[in-house]
């Protein structure tokens, strides 16, 4: 283990912190009697206080218990976009000592099919718009209780914001003897019965995709869940008069963990959107004076390109972080110079409930994944000896820590192949290819399935994409394989261009820019435009699904 970087830590900080041995609900009840008047929700100018979030969620763990039957440890999946139902579903779902099951509402119903078999969920909360992907689990039996919500219920005041169909929508009829009414299981009034889970209990069970096979359970205890939000609020030095922008999708760790746990940790106000609107984001950092915002690199890009946003007062935004992808230089470099952001960077997996590494905020470097926080122990290893690498070679990442999680739910042959023991520790494999510099700081390169071989060069995608957004015409930009007959593979960009500058960019000019400034091995041989990448629900570019079409493409040719 390198620790080069304790050179440059936080002066005053431990190099390990003491977490609560608390459950997360716990925390809920902390913030609830020390403010118990604070906003904790503000939701399309609609607020929430404490008090009130509180109770909320105390009636429906009642409700939970009592007339879904749920008991300590059973799985309970959460399918909603952002919106006060979710955080008090969420909490409710701990308060009844049971596991939170997200599900992003993006799913369709045979993919919420594996969710609810691989689980063993026995009830949900849905969002009503997203009813039908839970319909057919209910029809077979698999489910047996369903809540369904329906966000206008809690738009109480009036608003000039843009409110997204989802949340205008009426109350849809749902003629079933298993679903039940968001507004019917709060007027039951119930309560909840005494606390039972600990540190130790399941909290959140996440899936993640992986590179290969169905989706995983990733079994986060609230003692990982409740590790991170206390690091991450430390290292940050954030505090109870912190206002989050929440705007990034809370089923995801990123949003779940920053813009939901980590605010109600330290009785914090949460400034919420169901759907991303950057209009809608500058109007609510000017009124409500947002000071932290979580938020993958694409969003930040979408919210900067806004030809609008400087007549916007933004001078309350002082922190700005994130994670997911590594942020372009040149839009880093943008945020420093014309609006005096340091955008703080950070990594972290669903496997290690969001994250390991920081960027000290005092000595920032950019395109970094910052340094191991409180506890970490991280390593660069070979992955076929895992050997510790020297110093800026590249291998793969490596990490130790208390937020990793217990392993994956029900798969002993997943564990097997994520898990690995080094000097007597059980290290998680994270397939993140990366390097550390003399100073300790951690680089990301790539996946470890993402290289690209060019005639035995190897090019990792993320270093061209960075190049390239450089390019005063490019607004996003994708680097995949394709297919070479005599170089094995070639380099394939997919790009987004800037308004205005489709006529004036072709493929030719784009490569000729791109030989003037990288190696010749790295420069893309192909050149798409597009006028939109697939991304996911948190803004991340989904290389694999262009990858996956072209090999399709390239296997079908004759």
């Amino acid at each position: 283990m390198s620790n080069l970087h304790h050179r440059f830590w936080p002066k005053g900080f431990p190099k390990t912190l003491y977490v609560p041995e608390t459950s997360l609900c716990y925390n809920l009840e902390v913030a609830a009697a020390r403010y118990p008047e604070r906003p904790a929700i503000i939701f399309y100018d609609t607020i929430i206080t404490y008090r009130q979030l509180k109770e909320e969620v105390d009636a429906l763990a009642g409700f939970l218990q009592q007339r879904f039957g749920v008991r300590k440890g059973d799985r309970v999946l959460l399918m909603s976009q952002n919106c006060p139902q979710f955080v008090i579903a969420y909490y409710a779902i701990l308060r009844a000592d049971a596991v939170v099951v997200p599900v992003n509402v993006m799913c369709t119903s045979h993919e919420v099919e594996h969710y609810v078999s691989d689980s063993g969920a026995a009830a949900a909360i849905v969002g009503q718009e997203r009813y039908g992907e839970i319909e057919p689990c209910i029809r077979d039996g698999a489910l047996s209780k369903v809540l369904v919500v329906r966000y206008g219920e809690y738009l109480t005041a009036p608003t000039d914001l843009n409110v997204p169909e989802a949340v205008q929508e009426p109350e849809r009829e749902i003629a079933h003897p298993a679903a039940v009414k968001w507004s019917q299981a709060m007027a039951a009034g119930l309560r909840p019965e005494p606390p039972a889970a600990g540190k130790d209990d399941l909290s959140v069970l996440p899936y993640t995709s992986g590179t290969t096979g169905q989706p995983k359970g990733c079994m986060h205890t609230h003692g990982t869940i409740m590790t991170v939000i206390v690091s991450t609020s430390t290292w940050r030095g954030l505090t109870a008069d912190s206002v989050f922008l929440s705007v990034a999708p809370m089923f995801h760790l990123l949003g779940m963990q920053n813009g939901m746990n980590m605010p109600i940790l330290l009785g914090a106000t949460i400034v919420m959107l169901t759907r991303w609107d950057r209009h809608n984001a500058a109007v609510l950092i000017e009124r409500y004076r947002a000071s932290v915002w979580g938020a993958p690199p694409a969003m930040l890009l979408d919210f900067f390109a806004n030809p609008e946003v400087e007549q916007f007062d933004l001078s309350s935004l002082g922190l700005v972080f994130g994670g997911g992808a590594a942020m372009p230089d040149a839009v880093a470099g943008m945020l420093k110079d014309k609006f005096g952001l340091v955008y703080n960077e950070g990594y972290g997996m669903t496997e290690t409930a969001s994250g390991t590494h920081t960027t000290p905020l005092h000595r920032p470097k950019r395109q970094c994944l910052g340094v191991p926080t409180f506890g970490v122990d991280s390593r660069v290893v070979d992955p076929v000896t895992l050997e510790e690498m020297p110093t800026r070679q590249v291998g793969e990442i490596v990490t130790h820590a208390a937020q990793v999680m217990k392993g994956y739910w029900n798969n002993p042959k997943a564990n097997e192949e994520a898990f690995v023991t080094i000097d007597g520790k059980r290290f998680l494999r994270t397939g993140d290819l990366g390097y550390v510099d003399e100073d300790g700081y951690f680089f990301m390169c790539d996946r470890l399935k993402r290289m690209i071989n060019v005639s035995g060069f190897k090019v990792w995608p993320a270093e061209v994409e960075n190049a390239m957004y450089s390019h005063p015409a490019i607004h996003e930009a994708c680097i995949i394989a394709a297919k070479d007959e005599k170089r094995g593979e070639a380099v394939k960009a997919v790009l987004v261009l800037k308004p205005g500058n489709c006529k004036a960019v072709s493929e030719e000019t784009i490569i000729d820019w791109c030989r003037e400034r990288m190696a010749a091995y790295k420069v893309p041989r192909i050149v798409r435009f597009v006028d939109q990448l697939p991304k996911s629900s948190t803004g991340k570019i989904l290389w694999r699904a262009l990858q996956e079409v072209e090999d399709g493409a390239a296997h079908q040719a004759p």
